[in-house]
């Protein structure tokens, strides 16, 4: 697999923290068995869900924002293995298999971009080579009827997760067409124009190719959506969503009513759960808001929805442990380990 990074077993035990009368959920996940053949050993495994990090900024900055959500996998993984394996997450239906690294391809746009406009450019062109190696291994996932779940780097993201759940789970005989819906809790719809990859757009280039079918959006902030993606929405039957005023502000609906008629609305056939974490007031994001859900919202929301949903996939994207202009925010990691046992645990209600 191009530009990845296998985690064996030692890798995941290097940075568990072992201790006498505890277990570890670093010591009871699944990794890859055999590496020589990867497919095969996602395939026997198992394992429910399978775990990868895409810690990158490229799509972020593609889209003129601030890089640095390449800085949340480790920070997550840290967390996360240290995790206790009991009663409520024992760990064994969880297969890690490890990351990619971009880092070489946006060092090279670093030092050959010799503008603005020329970075941009590179960005959102690096963005389609990032598309299809992660398209690729979710496709190989799904299609082994195995959910991932995608941590780390921009929203731009989205799109190969889309695409490859709905190709692998068409492949696995799931579902009749390489089609799927997605409920995503984010401040912004990231429905802007096809103008070039980006984290802004996956969702409109996810329709645009055929395999997003219904698209349902909460807490987008009415002060941050412009009226061209506005109108496209609205106008469009597939696609829904409430806002964050219309929720807390105007209070037409509760929190859970507005992710129950999301899920509601995408119910007819499988689902990616989204997250973004520029939702969440105060968390470190390339578009951090002082305005937003509070991460026990978050947290309902991915349970919710995991335990509500016919789910393809989990992808929660843009959080950061240090944004490029050097604002910091140690707890992200945590944060995100609490959301994605809150999926799996609400999974297990399945």
């Amino acid at each position: 697999m191009n530009h990845f990074k296998l985690y064996s077993k030692e890798d995941v035990l290097s940075i568990t923290k072992i201790r006498r009368f505890e277990t570890k959920l670093g010591e009871r996940l699944q990794v890859v068995k055999d590496p020589q053949q990867i497919e095969l050993s996602i395939k026997q495994s198992t394992a429910k869900f399978v775990l990868l990090g895409i810690p990158e900024d490229i799509g972020v900055k593609a889209n003129g924002g601030i890089g640095g959500t390449d800085s949340a996998w480790l920070a997550f993984l840290h967390a996360f293995l240290n995790i206790q394996s009991n009663d409520f997450l024992e760990g064994g239906e969880l297969l890690i298999l490890g990351h990619f690294d971009f880092g070489e391809m946006e060092q090279l746009i670093e030092k050959n971009a010799h503008n603005y406009e020329e970075r941009v450019e590179a960005y959102r062109h690096a963005v389609n080579t990032i598309d299809s190696s992660v398209e690729q291994l979710v496709h190989l996932i799904t299609q082994n009827k195995k959910i991932p779940i995608v941590i780390g780097g921009g929203h731009n993201n989205a799109y190969p997760c889309i695409k490859g759940a709905a190709k692998g789970f068409y492949k696995a005989g799931i579902i009749p067409i390489a089609q799927i819906n997605a409920v995503n809790l984010d401040a912004h719809p990231d429905f802007r124009p096809m103008e070039g990859r980006h984290s802004g757009n996956g969702f409109s280039y996810a329709e645009a190719d055929g395999y997003l079918e219904k698209y349902c959006v909460i807490g987008i902030h009415e002060n941050y959506i412009p009226q061209n993606v506005w109108m496209d929405m609205v106008n469009n039957p597939f696609v829904d969503c409430i806002t964050f005023e219309d929720i807390f502000i105007h209070e037409k609906r509760t929190f859970l009513q507005a992710v129950g008629h999301a899920t509601s609305f995408t119910d007819d056939t499988l689902c990616g759960i989204e997250l973004d974490i520029d939702c969440i007031a105060n968390a470190l994001s390339s578009a951090q808001s002082p305005v937003g859900i509070s991460p026990i919202h978050a947290r309902q929301y991915i349970n919710f929805v995991a335990a509500d949903s016919k789910v393809a996939y989990l992808h929660i994207s843009e959080g950061a442990v240090e944004l490029s202009d050097g604002r910091k925010d140690p707890g992200m990691g945590k944060l995100i380990s609490y959301l994605v046992a809150d999926f799996i645990k609400g999974q297990s209600i399945n």
